[in-house]
């Protein structure tokens, strides 16, 4: 067992912000010796957003075609892998073979560079740069309300808007055709994706920059959504199960008593307790390392908790295989539990084809872009780096973390699911880009965007498919390694 240590406050380390991008920079004049700034007027910014089309028809996002000189996918993947856990990088694989769908949800660094040949407007916002269906969810905010946000940020960065939304589109097409959707009800999940993004982008360009910058989509929200009472019902249901999903019930269902000591349970190779010997003072040294990350109120909060044990913990599909841990943190006593996540964070998969990120530290990257994007974030989110090097960020293991299984749904429940994240999504990137103006009026009013977006899923689709296929017969013929369990 680690043993416990007592939180101890440190210097105060600032978190830095990330300056707000726009698409057309202020003019500059001189006056009277002196630089002064002129911002553009909203009409200029509208009529910027529609010249947009000149240059980049909406039209032309339709486009996706496998170019002669596109890099094996494979490859890409097992270069990834090399920065890994060797142990549970066949675990990965594992994940990834059990449909195209996991597949797409592992495979952000191939998108990636299809990403990089698609055509874009050159509108610059915080991407999500993994986003899926699966990486939306529920969370609480600090004020105990249930929000449903983007979940995942391990690959954020500045970068054009339509990469976020043709990731969102293609998982969309991928997972209706996983459930057994003809092609028509794909594209109708994906134009209520795009559509929701379209119009909601243009109710955030109506807002006072203050009010894009507290709106939310919360429970009672998605609840009003629902007409039909039975399905509100099971809503409702659901949003209460999920307000369970806390630290006391990770507790209950994570921990085990072993010579009288509550300690983290052994789940190999999901759940594996890091032993004392194995951390040692170290722990210490990089708890403290992260708590120099939050601002002083939460550095209090902390001091009152005492660190019970740790474990290795394997989450998600793309992430398997980097370095995540657990961490059992005690209050008062063993009714006040604490659990908090540490997870590595690795160069954006999106930086190779965008400006290099303004953060030295991956894990501080993550957590700005985090606080970006997200309505309301965490109150323990730090960064630290840990004994050999690696960048780490840290945040509550749960904190009614809910999310929806895809796989389940029927298609008018698939479009329904996929307008309320395409929703979740514009407000993300209204939040904080500043762009919401140029980029509503190149949306424009009508399904021109809609429609090509939608024929940029389908062709993607088909493009995972043939990769997912190169992925099994790889694994037949032994060149990559899978788990037989996953």
């Amino acid at each position: 067992m680690v043993s416990k240590i007592k939180m101890t406050s440190q210097s105060n380390g600032a978190k830095a912000s990330a300056t707000e991008q726009t698409a057309e920079r202020p003019q500059r004049q001189k006056a009277t010796g002196t630089e002064t700034t002129r911002r553009p007027t909203v009409e200029e910014r509208q009529e910027h957003g529609h010249a947009l089309r000149e240059k980049t028809p909406r039209s032309s996002h339709a486009f996706w075609a496998e170019a002669p000189d596109r890099p094996d996918p494979l490859r890409l993947l097992e270069a990834q892998a090399t920065t890994r856990l060797s142990d549970l990088v066949p675990l990965r694989y594992a994940r990834m073979r059990v449909s195209p769908f996991a597949f797409l949800r592992g495979s952000a660094i191939i998108m990636a560079q299809d990403l990089a040949r698609t055509p874009t407007t050159g509108l610059q916002t915080q991407l999500c740069g993994d986003c899926h269906l699966s990486n939306f969810g529920s969370y609480a905010s600090p004020e105990r309300t249930l929000l449903f946000d983007i979940n995942d940020f391990d690959e954020t960065l500045p970068g054009p808007w339509e990469w976020d939304v043709k990731r969102l589109a293609a998982s969309c097409f991928v997972a209706g055709r996983g459930n057994g959707f003809s092609d028509a009800e794909c594209r109708a999940v994906v134009m209520a994706a795009a559509r929701s993004y379209r119009e909601h982008m243009a109710q955030f360009a109506a807002m006072p920059t203050l009010g894009v910058w507290y709106a939310h989509v919360t429970a009672d929200d998605l609840l009003n959504l629902l007409v039909s009472k039975q399905r509100k019902k099971q809503a409702q249901q659901q949003i209460e199960k999920i307000r369970r999903h806390d630290s006391l019930q990770a507790f209950s269902k994570l921990t085990e008593v072993v010579d009288g000591q509550r300690v983290i349970a052994n789940d190999p190779p999901v759940v594996m307790r890091v032993t004392e010997e194995q951390l040692g003072e170290e722990m210490r040294t990089l708890f403290s390392q992260y708590v120099q990350s939050l601002p002083n109120a939460q550095r209090q909060v902390l001091e009152r908790f005492q660190i019970i044990d740790v474990a290795r913990k394997v989450v998600g599909v793309g992430s398997v295989g980097t370095r995540c841990f657990i961490v059992l943190l005690i209050g008062r006593d063993d009714t006040d539990p604490l659990f908090l996540q540490v997870k590595e964070a690795e160069g954006s998969v999106l930086e190779p084809y965008l400006t290099k990120s303004a953060f030295k530290h991956q894990g501080q990257r993550v957590v700005v872009g985090l606080e970006l994007m997200q309505a309301s974030s965490d109150i323990f989110l730090g960064w630290m780096s840990g004994p050999t090097g690696r960048h780490f960020y840290w945040r509550q293991l749960r904190d009614m973390k809910g999310s929806i299984e895809v796989e389940n749904l029927s298609a008018t429940d698939l479009a329904l699911y996929a307008e309320i994240c395409g929703w979740a999504l514009a407000r993300a990137h209204a939040r904080s880009g500043g762009n919401a103006v140029e980029i509503a009026a190149y949306l424009g009013v009508s399904e021109v965007f809609d429609r090509a977006i939608a024929s940029f899923a389908e062709a993607y689709a088909n493009q995972t498919e043939r990769d997912y296929r190169a992925f099994l017969a790889a694994i037949k013929a032994g060149r990559i390694i899978a788990a037989s369990v996953g």
